[in-house]
């Protein structure tokens, strides 16, 4: 044989040898695939839905066995001691063989009653429709509410604070049900498909988390709720080509960027059904702002906040229920936006309030007089609050959620509600990316654990290996005076002397983070892709909502999608140059949602850096997303043209020159398919070559239906596979 030949023959060998090392890894990385998603052997274990007991000193827990139903258990908070309160054999309905499938259920405030929600079905992302049935635990009397309504119609049962009657919604509409005899007052009529009580539209679901739209005044006298009118707003429809002979359309109301809202008002009805609702007096166009949160405060007054359209103007109004007057006792404001207060405490009898207020360049606690007067400072660090936790008004306590020295840490600060001292930090260190979650029983302030809820223990034998190397949190310099926190993860036969091909995941939006010391399955899944032969890493860019200040988290404001993929892109070029290890010529990156957005930015504007990529479900064109989220962030698109223009990664396709797959589901409610297929037409117009994949009538999610969570991930492992793989 030449050398020539003995040449071609060594390289055929390597060829094999390479080729076989290739389909190994492929197939241990499906094998693990399959073991997240499919088979879930690494889910976290599971506890609740569980409810507090009105004394605070037990709480009740579902507990299931694997037989039919459920019972629901009362355990001590301090001894654990266990009581069975309501056998599954009390949830035999009249006639049934089978108990009730409970998931989820309240107790009236006197413990007398069990009111239990089952056979739920989907709304949007949440099963908030199903069947109600109220148990009498002394009398053992089990029966369905709205008898009469179809099945799996209620929605957002309420037991009225003295336990007599509970009130629902059903089509649209507001009903409250006596359950000593069965009556029901309808307190509205006009529902319809464009008249929605009690619940709300579309997009104050979405981005303002408004599902639940009516509250119980707390002597039970009335009833407060929000009214949507939709008209007007823009129809999107969906199509459903596979369930029916012919497509199915589903037209839903949902306002894009600068179009019409619906209008939103607030009533308070008589819960007897005797009077009209009586309407609170907002001022402004009912269309051109806001009202994204309601509570009662007292018998007769209820606290409203009024946001207006742009976002960066939030009012609290305390608005009188018999005569619908409001006034406004507290105007928060940014020169970017403000976000609703979850959580509004009110204090000292109600003659004050907690608010949350980035007003001093931190989120802090401010205490704020009802009858006026300044805010005072409550959470005396420098530092952001990412929540409040709880109150110990007797005490004279509060406690909040900060980190003020890691952003990516969550612990549980208490703090002085006098603001005369600096909080103090409760939980004790804990990681927890490679750590399964537990819940335990927890004593404040000591933070002593009384009892452990969960058994993580076994999960986390099980996954030992897997988290092994740990995460490495680092920062990094880009520049500029900005340093970026993030995270890698090598693979477990990692040889610093080797040069490693990098998949970034992002996200990089105002709504959420990736660089957080946390547990979830899809760091499980980059964790398999990293053992596959990959540095995988994830950088949180500035505008992620860091707990790092307010001029952190704005500096985002009208420039959403080219910031982000502007500093990714310096993140990923220092990373290369700080460690020898990372091949800055073979770098991927994928993400979902605003991280797919991201990803299509990171690919169009900047080819040099990043070779392969893989967007889900992304926003190409900031103009085809709802009012709420994009009006936010980025102002009206009317006002801001050219901020629009470069945010959307549109516009910049021209600059795809690497392998791109695109991930999509056709009936994604949230972020249409639309604007995946707009992009689709202007890689063809451009000549670009990309890859596509449709999941039909799949949501945002892309979870529906049997096999498609493990299809959806193994499709983003061998694109990468494919196109990025790694060194033999």
């Amino acid at each position: 044989m030449t050398r020539r030949g003995i040449a071609v023959a060594v390289l055929s060998l390597a060829a094999v040898a390479l080729h076989a090392q290739q389909n190994d890894r492929a197939r241990l990385l499906d094998e693990q695939i399959g073991r997240i998603f499919d088979a879930r052997e690494y889910d976290a274990p599971r506890f609740g839905p569980a409810r507090w007991m009105a004394d605070g000193a037990a709480y009740t827990v579902v507990e299931r066995d694997g037989a039919a139903g459920a019972d629901i258990v009362r355990y001590d908070a301090s001894t654990g001691e266990r009581t069975i309160l309501v056998p599954r054999s009390r949830l035999v309905p009249p006639g049934g063989a089978t108990p009730l499938d409970v998931d989820d259920y309240a107790w009236s405030r006197d413990g007398r009653g069990l009111l239990v929600f089952t056979n739920t079905k989907k709304v949007w992302r949440r099963n908030t429709r199903g069947d109600y049935w109220v148990l009498d635990v002394a009398g053992g009397t089990l029966r369905r509410l709205g008898a009469a309504a179809p099945e799996s119609s209620l929605m957002f049962a309420k037991f009225s604070p003295d336990g007599s009657r509970v009130a629902y919604v059903r089509a649209n509409n507001l009903y409250v049900e006596r359950l000593d005899d069965g009556r029901v007052a309808a307190l509205t009529s006009d529902g319809s498909e464009t008249t929605i009580n009690g619940t709300s539209d579309w997009v104050y679901e979405e981005e303002l988390d408004v599902r639940d739209g009516f509250r119980w005044s707390p002597d039970g006298s009335r009833i407060a709720f929000w009214q949507f009118d939709t008209t007007g707003v823009g129809l999107f429809s969906l199509v459903n080509d596979t369930d029916a002979l012919y497509p199915i359309v589903t037209k839903i109301p949902y306002p894009k960027a600068g179009t019409t809202n619906s209008a939103v008002r607030i009533g308070v009805a008589d819960a007897a059904g005797h009077e009209h609702a009586r309407w609170m007096k907002t001022a402004g166009d009912p269309r051109d702002g806001y009202l994204a949160r309601m509570e009662w405060i007292d018998e007769g007054t209820l606290a409203i906040q009024q946001l207006n359209r742009l976002q960066n103007r939030d009012d609290l109004l305390l608005a009188d229920a018999r005569t619908g007057d409001v006034r406004r006792v507290f105007r928060d404001e940014s020169n970017a936006w403000v976000d609703v207060q979850d959580d509004v405490r009110f204090i000292d009898n109600g003659r004050a309030f907690l608010w949350l207020s980035e007003r001093d360049g931190w989120r802090h606690v401010y205490r704020q007089r009802r009858d006026g007067g300044e805010p005072a400072l409550v959470t005396r660090f420098d530092a952001d609050v990412v929540e409040i936790a709880g109150i110990d008004e007797a005490g004279g306590s509060l406690y909040v959620i900060a980190s003020p020295e890691r952003a990516s840490e969550r612990y549980l600060y208490r703090a002085k509600l006098d603001g005369s001292a600096a909080p103090e930090r409760v939980t004790p260190p804990r990681s927890r990316f490679d750590e399964p979650p537990a819940m335990d029983v927890v004593a404040l302030p000591s933070h002593t654990t009384l009892r452990s809820l969960t058994d993580a223990s076994a999960l986390a034998a099980k996954t030992r290996a897997l988290v092994t190397p740990p995460v490495e949190f680092f920062t990094i310099d880009i520049g500029g005076g900005v340093s970026l926190d993030g995270w890698m993860l090598k693979p477990k036969t990692f040889d610093a002397a080797r040069k490693y091909p990098v998949i970034v995941y992002v996200y990089g939006e105002p709504a959420g983070q990736t660089v957080v010391d946390r547990w979830s399955s899809t760091n499980l899944f980059l964790r398999a892709l990293a053992d596959a032969g990959y540095v995988v890493v994830s950088v949180d860019n500035r505008g992620t909502p860091a707990p790092k200040g307010a001029a952190w988290r704005k500096v985002v404001y009208g420039a959403v999608g080219e910031l982000s993929s502007k500093e990714q892109a310096a993140a990923s070029r220092a990373l290369a140059a700080r460690y020898a290890f990372i091949d800055g010529d073979r770098v991927g990156v994928w993400g979902w949602s605003g991280g797919g957005s991201n990803t299509l930015n990171m690919m169009f504007r900047y080819p040099e850096t990043f070779r392969v990529g893989v967007a889900v479900a992304p926003v190409p064109d900031q103009r085809l997303y709802d009012t709420i989220y994009q009006e936010r962030y980025m102002g009206l698109p009317q006002d801001n043209v050219d901020g629009y223009r470069r945010g959307s990664p549109i516009n910049f396709a021209e600059g795809l020159a690497g392998r791109l797959l695109v991930v999509h589901g056709s009936g994604d409610d949230n972020v249409h398919y639309q604007g995946t297929e707009r992009l689709v037409n202007r890689l063809v117009e451009l000549r670009k070559p990309f890859d596509l994949m449709v999941y039909p009538n799949r949501t945002h999610a892309i979870a529906e239906g049997r096999g498609t969570t493990p299809h959806v991930y193994r499709l983003i492992a061998r694109y990468f596979l494919e196109h990025l793989p790694p060194q033999p």
